[in-house]
Order: C-alpha cells, then structure tokens, then sequence
C-alpha cells in the first residue's frame, strides 16, 4: 500500500528564521519553495525530504514549540556534529543516548521542533 514516506513537515512560525536555521546551521541545500515562505523543501541525501510550512492565515498558525512530530537524522560522527551544532548555538534537549544499534542526540530548531541526530553502530 505505501511506497516510502514522501516528505516530513514542520510547522514553522517564522519562515525566514527558520530558513536560516536549516541552511545555515545544519548546511542543507533549499529546494522547491515560494518566495513567501509558506512551503520550502530541503531534499535530503540518501532521500527523504523535510518540508517547512508557515500556515498563511494567522487562524491556522501554531504556537512555537508545539509540534508533535520528529525527524531523525542520520549522521556520520555524531560527536563532531554535536561540536559544530554547538558552536553555532544550536539548543540541545539531551546528551547522547546509547541504544543497541546507534547513538542520539536531540536538538531545537529555531521554531521549537524535535530534531534527533543519529548515528548508527558500526557494522
């Protein structure tokens, strides 16, 4: 019935804000967006695609960091993201967590959404 997951959105209060954050301090590349900022897509390597959107009736918008949902991304050395994320001032909500399979981090976007950082156990 389903092929893949298409994309994961996060509900964004400020788009210009929250552009910086994903270009700037995480490095991603913006894809397909408008100029007014209500949808931006960053396409992912390996796939995936995380989408922002900023509702543009003020009805609909939502209260910064009360998003439900969380995207997990998979990184290659986790310490030394966490190194550089911190010195572009990124908030972590945790230190690392051990599981069997991999290693996690949490952290906040600029508009309060759950990013994990993972890392998985070398084979």
């Amino acid at each position: 019935m389903f092929k893949k997951v298409a994309f994961t959105m996060f509900a964004v209060e400020d788009s210009a804000r929250a552009r910086a954050f994903y270009e700037e301090k995480l490095g991603l590349e913006r894809g397909s967006s408008d100029k007014a900022g209500v949808w931006t897509e960053y396409d992912l390597p390996g796939g995936g695609c995380l989408a922002l959107f900023n509702h543009p009736d003020p009805a609909h918008k939502r209260e910064r960091g009360s998003g439900g949902a969380t995207i997990a991304l998979e990184v290659e050395d986790l310490e030394a993201a966490m190194t550089d994320l911190k010195a572009k001032g990124v908030e972590f909500t945790s230190d690392v967590i051990k599981s069997p399979v991999c290693r996690m981090a949490n952290i906040k976007d600029s508009e309060g959404n759950s990013i994990t950082l993972h890392e998985l156990h070398a084979k």
